[in-house]
């Protein structure tokens, strides 16, 4: 059911991940396009969303993006947004090539930071037929505030400066790890994710590395994804919050999905951050999922 792909991008990078056939399916399939959070690879239970998708004969491209997990790309770990929804783009062109996919019916699926990315590809690319946009990055400022002490900001913009002041004079870009003990810096300074990146790493073979660009960081400061939101329309929508989530803010999604415009759903998950894509609240969520999907491709 499974197999392996990969494609290049517009400016020629190699793509790699897997593809899921949908069951039962003997011509073009609706198909929805993929890919991870920040930092994160495609193993991160990615493949049981595509699975699940499949038993109703919906076809999944899974990927990761450029400089992380399988897929090409240097430097490694950086993690330039407007690059990754540019994947997000070519990772649909090379879908609309394949016989088994019908380039009508093409959804885009994204959590956390590619949560962000499929809510602006949604609203800049009509080849996007339903978006489905989970525990999504809505504002990058303020949630950067919320994770971040006020009296460390000044330290950190200082950092910025002096990375950029490195790299213009040829220098190595400085780096920081994605997770850490609850004390230590972090680009996501939550326990909860020091807890999935660790526990993941300890019992699942990937090539997820916990360590990204300081430039990375500062992107993800400038980047403000929901104000693209209210132009996603006439593309339906589905959007997914979680109460108990610190890096996504819960009252930042919710607000977010008042912009939009129909049609479109909201989806409330009992959870933390990183819950959404395991356990029960997988078994809560991925049906309607699954049915947005269904209904819309």
């Amino acid at each position: 059911m499974r197999r392996d792909i990969e494609f290049k991008t517009e400016d020629g990078v190699t793509l790699r991940g897997w593809f899921y056939q949908g069951k039962g399916v003997t011509g073009p399939a609706p198909t929805v396009v993929m890919a991870h959070g920040f930092s994160a690879v495609k193993e991160m239970y990615l493949g049981d969303f595509a699975e699940f998708f499949a038993e109703e004969g919906i076809s999944t491209l899974v990927y990761d993006h450029r400089n992380l997990g399988d897929s090409d790309g240097v430097p490694r770990g950086h993690i330039d947004p407007r690059q990754q929804i540019d994947g997000y783009r070519d990772a649909i062109t090379h879908a609309q090539s394949m016989d088994e996919v019908d380039a009508d019916r093409i959804g885009t699926w994204g959590s956390s930071y590619s949560g962000a990315h499929v809510l602006v590809v949604g609203a800049i690319d009509r080849r996007v037929k339903c978006v489905v946009s989970q525990v999504p990055l809505v504002a990058g400022l303020e949630s950067a505030r919320r994770l971040i002490r006020g009296d460390h900001w000044e330290m950190l913009r200082a950092g910025f400066a002096a990375d950029r002041a490195a790299r213009m004079r040829g220098e190595p870009g400085a780096r920081m790890p994605v997770a850490a003990p609850e004390g230590e810096p972090a680009v996501l300074p939550t326990p909860d994710t020091y807890e999935f990146f660790t526990e993941f790493a300890k019992s699942n073979e990937s090539k997820w590395e916990n360590d990204v660009t300081m430039h990375s960081v500062e992107l993800f400061t400038e980047y403000e994804p929901g104000v693209y939101v209210p132009r996603i329309s006439p593309t339906p929508l589905l959007l997914i919050a979680a109460t108990g989530d610190h890096l996504t803010p819960y009252d930042l999604t919710a607000k977010a999905y008042e912009e939009a415009l129909e049609p479109k759903k909201f989806l409330s998950l009992p959870c933390r951050h990183f819950e959404a894509y395991t356990g029960d609240i997988f078994r809560m969520s991925a049906p309607v999922q699954r049915e947005w999907f269904k209904t819309h491709l």
